[in-house]
């Protein structure tokens, strides 16, 4: 399911030369919402390591194209990633908090905390900045603010030009652990929340379907309820329950910072050292691991009438996690069948047979089997059932009929061109990093990304595709006109 943002944040082969080549180319009641007191808060692209703050030490360190990414950790437990850029003009600084909406209690009607919780950091700090501060402080010096949450994390996303870096860096650390929330603080922001809703699932036909989707493919993994949680719990929430929520899962031994653009390394990490090493490690051991879930197991179907010329559906296919072994595998295997017009799906559906005028697909990324999920848009008169039946039968056709070098090779080198131009920002590469490390536990599957792919056979794409889509468990919603046939 595709994560949920406080305001849009982008996101974040070839073989190593040929991606460098590409790369070259381009008023509230105040009430406390604090676990404890309140805390104070280059010369080339492939530099040497700098000298290390007090405080501060390295754990691992690769390169990313002609830059050089450091990892380095606090000795309460927060990590922090560098990618200095001396031809940048601005700084990403993203926090990503291994938090999501996996983290939540469904059972006790608490959908929906960790999307909401994303809003209220927003807010005011005890001591610090009142409500709605954070924003005016970047924006006036240029810079900007974003969030998003997901299944498995939540991030914190600031551009900003390289003199704003001090001040975000102390504002950042202020509010990883001096939220100050009121009441009604927790009202606005959760009217905003209830109408975000309504627009990106009960009003949007995709967002249902793919809430759906999702909803009856998981039996017992907490991706089986929405990221932006469910209606009757985001209306019931209540200001302890956030601020439990914030107290449990907001800490430095939960977050990564990564850096990219145009800093000095050493300073930036001497002020990262001062900001943050001070903040309590809080050593509260963190919930059981939760058990993966393949799903969906079989086939399940739902129908439902909606507002739309045609019939329209969706089918969610079993996936590996973003850091499984076959994970490049399977993303070429998405490309192959759905990525772009000449792919199978859209040229055997909208080209050689006309039932439908539009296929999309997203591969999730989660820290566990998640789903490849296929829309599509029948043609007026077409029912849902026929558009099905010839996207199975090019699934089977791959399976039985390993895929030529060349065709691989084409999917190959789409996929590496997108992969590496999602890296040639600053603001790319911060998210990308942050999010690899946060799901896979290492940023250093992101940079062995591009060359995995290029690792990757006929066979280990037959492979993939038997073994996810060969079996027929699939998850299918078709969205049918209202008081009619399609």
């Amino acid at each position: 399911m595709a994560p949920t943002a406080r305001r849009l944040v982008p996101a974040a082969a070839l073989d190593v030369p040929v991606a460098l080549v590409l790369w070259a180319l381009s008023p509230a009641l105040l009430g406390g919402c604090l676990p404890h007191p309140a805390s104070s808060t280059a010369s080339s692209n492939r530099a040497a390591a700098p000298p290390r703050a007090a405080g501060v030490s390295e754990v691992a360190s690769a390169p990313l194209g002609p830059l050089q990414v450091r990892k380095w950790r606090l000795g309460n437990g927060l990590q922090i990633i560098t990618v200095p850029d001396a031809s940048a003009r601005s700084i990403s600084y993203v926090t990503t908090f291994r938090v999501g909406s996996r983290d939540e209690n469904a059972a006790g009607g608490q959908t929906g905390l960790a999307h909401l919780c994303e809003h209220l950091m927003f807010a005011g700090t005890r001591g610090g900045y009142k409500t709605g501060e954070f924003d005016r402080r970047l924006e006036a010096a240029g810079g900007s603010a974003n969030a998003m949450t997901s299944y498995d994390f939540t991030s914190y996303v600031d551009d900003i030009p390289p003199a704003l870096l001090a001040d975000t860096v102390r504002l950042e650390a202020d509010r990883m652990v001096n939220l100050e929330l009121g009441q009604g603080d927790v009202d606005t922001e959760r009217d905003i929340v209830v109408e975000e809703r309504l627009q990106s699932a009960q009003d949007d036909v995709d967002g249902e379907l793919e809430e759906l989707v999702w909803g009856q493919a998981f039996r017992a993994h907490p991706y089986r309820w929405p990221v932006i949680g469910r209606m009757a719990d985001i209306k019931a929430v209540t200001k302890d329950r956030v601020c439990n929520f914030y107290q449990a899962h907001y800490r430095p031994a939960r977050a990564v910072v990564v850096l990219a653009g145009r800093f000095d390394e050493g300073a930036a990490l001497d002020a990262m050292a001062a900001a943050y090493g001070a903040l309590p490690a809080r050593d509260e051991q963190d919930a059981a691991p939760i058990p993966a879930e393949a799903a969906p197991e079989r086939e399940v179907r739902a129908a439902i009438e909606r507002p739309v010329p045609a019939d329209r559906f969706m089918v969610g296919y079993p996936a590996p996690g973003l850091g499984a072994p076959e994970r490049p595998a399977y993303e070429l295997l998405d490309e192959l069948l759905a990525g772009g017009p000449s792919a199978r799906l859209p040229r055997a559906l909208m080209v050689d047979r006309e039932l439908a005028s539009s296929v999309d697909a997203e591969v999730a990324q989660t820290r566990d089997a998640g789903l490849w999920t296929v829309v599509v848009q029948a043609m007026k008169g077409t029912p849902a059932a026929a558009a099905e039946e010839v996207m199975q039968q090019e699934i089977a056709r791959l399976i039985a009929q390993p895929v030529s070098v060349a065709e691989l090779d084409g999917a190959r080198n789409r996929l590496a061109t997108a992969f590496w131009r999602g890296l040639s920002s600053s603001q790319g590469r911060a998210d990308a990093l942050g999010r690899f490390d946060v799901i896979t536990g290492d940023f250093r599957t992101l940079l062995d990304r591009g060359a995995a792919y290029s690792r990757v056979t006929p066979d280990d794409v037959t492979g993939v595709a038997r073994r996810y889509l060969g079996s027929g468990a699939r998850s299918v919603v078709v969205a049918r006109p209202k008081g009619g046939k399609p």
